[in-house]
């Protein structure tokens, strides 16, 4: 079975939201190197629109630095499955949209072969965590307080506490901390 991983970057005080970010070459290396443990990334309408076609461009230029030209070829490479009520069509070939069941497709998803499925974003994953359905969780923590914004985790109810396992810690020299925990 895949395993659902949830990868994000946050700020000390759990902000989440990209315009506060602190993602530097180190990071986006980090990133590469876990989209490559993949082949397909889940996401909602608006991370998605986040990412499409920023990285595809990007890929198809080779117009940034080294490490985000990596980045946005590992991405570029991998299907796509956008969650969502409204998005009707998307321009990019390998991505697919998905109106129904999010439980359900998850399911279906984790039962197919492949390597592991990689969720961003906050409120899908916000859902998935909620229906018990990650399984691993990759957060980059920068060094800085963002004070504002929106927060990792916000609204999230459990009916019990989730207990993970540290089980990957890396230091970059920026002041990041990439850590990887597993669903105990």
């Amino acid at each position: 079975m895949r395993n659902v991983v949830f990868g994000i970057n946050t700020s000390l005080d759990g902000c989440v939201d990209h315009t506060k970010g602190f993602a530097d070459e180190e990071t986006h290396e980090y990133w590469t190197h876990i989209l490559r443990e993949a082949d397909l990334l889940v996401y909602g309408r608006k991370t998605y629109q986040l990412m499409v076609p920023f990285w595809p461009d990007v890929a198809k230029s080779q117009s940034m630095t080294k490490a985000l030209n990596e980045f946005a070829l590992a991405f570029d490479s991998l299907d796509k499955v956008v969650f969502s009520r409204t998005l009707d069509r998307v321009d990019d070939s390998n991505t697919r949209i998905v109106h129904g069941n999010l439980r359900d497709e998850i399911l279906k998803l984790k039962q197919a072969e492949g390597k592991n499925i990689l969720v961003g974003g906050v409120d899908l994953p916000s859902q998935l965590i909620e229906l018990d359905l990650i399984d691993e969780y990759c957060f980059v923590v920068g060094p800085i307080i963002a004070g504002e914004g929106r927060r990792l985790f916000e609204g999230v109810s459990l009916p019990e506490r989730l207990q993970l396992k540290l089980v990957e810690s890396k230091f970059f020299e920026s002041g990041c901390v990439a850590l990887r925990y597993l669903k105990q």
